[in-house]
């Protein structure tokens, strides 16, 4: 099965709610009346409904069972109850004068309604950089408890084939103890894509053919994850070709049960992981769906400014899943 028809019959009927702050967007609201309209994901756009109106009906789409929340106009008492809740989660680093600020940007606004349960997830970054979407979300949703830094995965396609690489987008040189994080983390996004998760650690060295301090990382890394998730088939140091194909991996590393049929690939750092996913995308024909964030206490995902309808319509699809439980 496709990934996204998997992925629609999995959520289809689940009445998950995603918020999408840049609801004056054609590209946003375009996708969102898809996904309403296909009974998907119950759409928030956030925004000035006269204008969000106006646009739609030069494009000739309906907004039926999609909500517009225009945080200008938000009911006072409702209003109020965001700002104290902003107040109490940012622990008096914030004066409530400055949470009212901040919450006249809308990536905050959507992000409070994440916070409150009044929408599974969101879905941004088509008209703002990844920080303006990144940092609501490390302030208020946070990281879950046992994870310390969020990372970013891509789901790498090509016909029948389906893996994961991580981390690819928000990790520049992470420690042992982030990278067992994102091994752990990686492995839960697989399960989300219905993919078996056998998670392979990568380096230039496989099992102490080379030394160095990159090597050694990866191999804390490894035991670390391990610890963490002793149910998950998780191996290294692994070079590529042994990570991936069989019989190298059964040559170079015949005890592991990861070498040769790794579907999860956790690359030592940001620059290789951010190659490798480009080379599978551009030489290998892969299509790269992503990034994905992962650790997050709900999910919050961070579309390319780029990202065309197509793409929202797809990253919504995503989210929703990773917020089924």
């Amino acid at each position: 099965m496709d990934l996204f028809d998997g992925l629609k019959a999995k959520i289809k009927g689940q009445n998950k709610t995603v918020v999408f702050p840049e609801g004056e967007e054609s590209r946003i609201f375009m996708a969102a009346a898809r996904l309403a309209q296909e009974g998907l994901v119950e759409p928030i756009l956030l925004g000035a409904k006269a204008e969000i109106e106006k646009r739609v009906e030069k494009e000739d789409v309906s907004l039926k069972n999609v909500k517009i929340i225009d945080p200008n106009t938000y009911p006072e008492a409702d209003k109020q109850a965001m700002v104290d809740a902003l107040v109490d989660r940012r622990k008096g680093k914030n004066t409530v004068d400055e949470v009212q600020k901040m919450l006249e940007d809308v990536n905050y606004f959507g992000t409070m309604l994440v916070y409150l349960k009044k929408a599974d997830a969101m879905v941004s970054g088509a008209v703002h950089p990844t920080g303006d979407t990144v940092r609501p979300a490390l302030q208020i949703i946070k990281t879950k408890p046992g994870v310390k830094r969020i990372s970013g995965a891509f789901v790498m396609q090509r016909n029948n084939e389906r893996y994961i690489f991580a981390d690819t987008a928000i990790n520049i040189d992470p420690d042992a103890a982030t990278l067992a994080e994102i091994a752990v983390e990686s492995a839960e996004t697989a399960k989300i894509f219905d993919i078996e998760p056998k998670v392979a650690m990568l380096s230039f060295s496989t099992k102490g053919s080379a030394k160095g301090e990159m090597v050694t990382k990866v191999q804390e890394a490894t035991k670390l994850a391990q610890e963490k998730a002793p149910e998950v088939e998780i191996d290294g140091e692994l070079q590529f070709d042994a990570a991936f194909v069989p019989d190298v991996g059964a040559s170079k590393a015949p005890d592991s049960k990861v070498a040769g049929h790794a579907t999860v690939f956790v690359f030592p750092e940001l620059q290789s992981g951010n190659i490798g996913y480009k080379i599978a995308q551009r030489l290998g024909h892969f299509e790269a769906i992503g990034p994905i964030l992962q650790g997050l206490n709900a999910p919050v995902s961070d579309l390319s400014r780029g990202a065309s309808e197509e793409d929202v319509y797809k990253v919504a699809i995503m989210t929703a899943a990773q917020a089924i439980k």
